[in-house]
């Protein structure tokens, strides 16, 4: 069995994580795509990014085009650190 092969022993625990409703949307089209659970899609888009590499290839970005295009999203990394909450807008 090579080093790819080799199951790795971990331990998951339930989250609540808050995420933007679009993106989230994006994020679980993408995992049915791939017939996997969102868990192990952010799992691994976290590795690759902790060795800062990208998660996806040309094929996949093209899809993740699509589904942005599906669900509304008209922003890009660069908003990552400036979304507020839309109950922070309305004062709620």
């Amino acid at each position: 069995m090579t080093v790819k092969e080799e199951k790795i022993r971990v331990q998951r625990v339930q989250t609540g994580v808050r995420i933007e409703k679009r993106i989230l949307k994006v994020l679980k089209s993408l995992a049915e795509y791939f017939d996997i659970s969102l868990g192990d899609l952010l799992e691994g888009i976290v590795l690759h990014a902790f060795e800062g590499k990208c998660a996806f290839n040309e094929k996949t970005l093209k899809h993740i085009i699509e589904f942005k295009k599906i669900f509304g999203i008209d922003f890009d990394a660069s908003a990552s650190h400036r979304m507020i909450d839309q109950d922070e807008l309305t004062g709620q």
